[in-house]
């Protein structure tokens, strides 16, 4: 427990810093005033001031961080009256800058999170080397879906939803993720290239962190093509397009999930909280250093992603005010705003609490 703890402490607040850093990078280039540089909410534990007067400082609570910006009434950013600000200190102000470089500012948080995982990525690919191998399937479940569609053992698994697999970790990821009613697979049988069409079951089962949860499966076992795991170490180019094209895809699969799930067409109890991420940071801590930077990549991009949600409070709601100033040529009202951070405040506890809640149940505490 202790261990899954720390694991979950240095995951977030890298990650978190990573992302308060961007907006504080291109705060201080445009010069706004930054008053406080928090990792963490709650009563601060330590910190200090540096020449410029901002509050470096860690707090209690282990959940996030913010930068507030000179002149914001909250750690998110929801900006005072302008009639309380000294004529004098006005140019600090956020709100004093041009629209452009305020949404420089706001989105340069997520921004460096996605940047952040295309580091990490492309770190592991040059060092360490980026998993190649291939799949063979090594067993077809009777009267699965596999079974009834014609799939045998020792079919080499190639294409899924006419997308080539380039890594044995590709097989289950892409059968997961997979928004037809019937997946497309394609293997290579004696040489010769066969495509079936699988109409995936449904059922809930127990992962790897011991959590409850619900997939697509077709009744297949997979082992790697030749025996053994491959890895073959990139170019720095090659590291970073790959690395991209991860952290798009990424992007790209969350993205497509959360559309399902507002549709109806995804369970929403996948959606997870604190307690997930600690519990799969501790886990993976356990395999080593490179498990544990690759999952720290994916929560990057996750925090990077979910900022960009047009929710005030978050940096996307930021940027949907921007929007509409640009739009309208002028700011909403401060009373508007208010409304709208009200609302958002509420949204985010509600999202908050069921992932809380989805967390626990996934336990076995509910």
């Amino acid at each position: 427990m202790i261990q899954y703890i720390f694991s979950f402490i240095i995951l977030i607040s890298i990650v978190v810093f990573i992302h308060e850093y961007g907006h504080y990078y291109f705060a201080k280039k445009y010069k706004v005033g930054v008053t406080d540089f928090s990792i963490g909410f709650g009563k601060e534990l330590f910190g200090f001031n540096d020449k410029d007067g901002t509050r470096w400082k860690f707090c209690i609570i282990p959940l996030g961080g913010y930068v507030k910006f000179f002149g914001d009434s909250n750690a998110a950013s929801q900006p005072k009256s302008i009639s309380k600000i000294d004529v004098n200190d006005r140019s600090k102000l956020l709100s004093s800058k041009p629209l452009y470089q305020r949404a420089i500012i706001v989105s340069a948080g997520p921004i460096a999170n996605f940047l952040l995982a295309i580091i990490i990525f492309a770190t592991i690919f040059i060092t360490v080397g980026k998993d190649i191998t291939l799949p063979v399937i090594s067993e077809v479940r009777q009267d699965s879906p596999a079974d009834l569609a014609g799939l045998k053992s020792n079919d080499q698994i190639t294409f899924i939803d006419k997308k080539k697999i380039q890594s044995i970790n590709d097989v289950a990821l892409l059968i997961t993720t997979s928004t037809n009613d019937k997946i497309s697979i394609d293997v290579i049988r004696n040489k010769k290239q066969l495509s079936f069409l699988i109409t995936p079951e449904k059922k809930i089962i127990k992962d790897n962190f011991g959590n409850l949860s619900e997939r697509k499966l077709i009744g297949i076992k997979i082992e790697p093509l030749k025996g053994q795991l491959e890895r073959k170490r990139m170019g720095p180019s090659q590291a970073l397009y790959l690395s991209i094209k991860e952290t798009y895809n990424t992007i790209s699969m969350t993205l497509s999930y959360i559309g399902r799930m507002i549709v109806g067409k995804e369970s929403a109890d996948q959606l997870g909280g604190p307690i997930k991420i600690a519990q799969i940071s501790g886990k993976v801590a356990e395999y080593g250093l490179v498990p544990f930077l690759s999952i720290m990549a994916y929560i990057s991009i996750s925090l990077g992603l979910i900022n960009l949600f047009p929710i005030p409070l978050l940096d996307g709601g930021h940027l949907f005010f921007y929007f509409i100033e640009f739009i309208r040529g002028k700011p909403l009202s401060e009373n508007v705003q208010i409304y709208f951070y009200k609302f958002g405040m509420a949204l985010l506890f509600t999202l908050m609490f069921f992932a809380t809640f989805n967390d626990l149940k996934s336990l076995g505490l509910f």
